[in-house]
């Protein structure tokens, strides 16, 4: 008689380099959290917790298949846009609405679309010829445009860019013909003076600072001087773990969310900084090498989105700690303490996960 196999020798096998290549990203971003919070162990451990937790939902996700992920997609966007319609009435945060509290825990809905909008991009466009045609192109635009104004009246302007950055990468996976492109650009460039006279003052105030920080260096223009000359202290081989000044005499605010790239290099280097560096490009190589071989028009476009909307945040990041964009407190993927955005990275990878097991997979 034929052995059955236990049903877990059947589960999709996961993706170990990139797997093997998170874990070190983790373990090295422990490493600089442990300097940059002043040596407070009590902060490694509950991000340590909070790794654990998305690394468990992680796991999770890489067995879900993708036609389920299909099947909630249109679910998944729908809950999003409520809790994001909630915070309108129920939002709390310190002179905004960006988080809802449940007693146990707080969390941000934005989140949940940095997921829901390649998400739902994707879904609209896997029954559908592509390169999509005019009409695809203004309904998936209306698709990320709805979470993404609801974001912006948070006000979380710089989440809500780079919501529509993923957005955005999903239809230019799709064959977006470089004509709307360019149209699209020109339209963006031509909203943008108007743009200023909708954006709150602390917003402005950053763009002032990006433009010239020495304005006001012991205001507004404090946290990129510092940051900046965290980055220049280090020099090639940095000045060794633990031994930062800019972070140790807390000359850096933020050193451990939003500005922590600054205590890295600082105390690494440029040697440390292209470590890390080449970790993430070949993380996003890895995502981008799951999308060319997967088996669907739907997992194709959203392992190509996760993986480039993932490179986003790093390059927006690296350039908001060197002085070369506007701060938009967007934190250093899987390196920055947070909790919310573990996850959330965390649940991507475990999508891109299931389209690799299930490559080979057909239903």
């Amino acid at each position: 008689m034929k052995r059955v196999l236990p049903g877990w020798v059947k589960w999709p096998r996961l993706d170990f380099p990139l797997l093997v290549s998170l874990l070190l990203l983790m373990g090295f971003g422990l490493l600089v959290l442990y300097s940059a919070s002043g040596q407070d162990m009590s902060v490694v451990y509950r991000q340590a917790i909070r790794l654990a937790v998305g690394l468990a939902v992680m796991l999770l996700l890489s067995q879900v298949p993708p036609h389920i992920l299909r099947l909630w997609t249109p679910w998944l966007y729908s809950l999003g846009m409520v809790l994001l319609l909630a915070t309108w009435f129920f939002g709390v945060g310190r002179s905004t609405s960006r988080w809802l509290d449940l007693g146990l825990f707080r969390f941000q809905p934005s989140e949940i679309m940095k997921l829901g909008i390649p998400m739902m991009v994707a879904w609209y466009l896997h029954p559908r010829r592509l390169p999509p045609d005019l009409l695809n192109m203004l309904v998936s635009i209306a698709i990320v445009l709805a979470p993404v104004l609801l974001i912006a009246q948070q006000p979380d302007l710089g989440t809500s860019l780079l919501v529509a950055a993923s957005g955005g990468l999903t239809l230019f996976l799709a064959g977006m013909r470089w004509r709307f492109i360019l149209v699209a650009a020109g339209l963006a460039a031509a909203a943008a003076p108007a743009l200023w006279f909708v954006m709150h003052e602390y917003q402005r105030n950053r763009v002032r600072t990006f433009l010239d920080p020495e304005s006001d260096p012991l205001g507004s223009g404090w946290n990129i001087i510092q940051s900046k000359i965290a980055v220049g202290s280090g020099g090639i081989l940095g000045k060794g773990w633990l031994n930062g000044t800019q972070s140790n005499l807390e000359f850096i605010p933020e050193r451990h969310t939003d500005f922590i790239l600054a205590v890295l290099s600082e105390e690494f280097g440029l040697v440390g900084v292209l470590a890390l560096f080449t970790v993430y490009v070949y993380i996003t190589g890895r995502g981008l090498y799951i999308a060319s071989n997967a088996r669907n028009t739907y997992a194709r476009l959203l392992a190509g989105s996760l993986s480039l909307t993932f490179f986003v945040y790093v390059l927006v990041n690296g350039g908001m700690v060197s002085g070369t964009l506007p701060v938009v407190g967007v934190p250093l993927p899987l390196v920055s303490y947070g909790g919310t955005s573990i996850v959330t990275l965390l649940a991507g990878f475990g999508i891109l996960m299931s389209i690799y097991g299930h490559r080979n997979f057909i239903r």
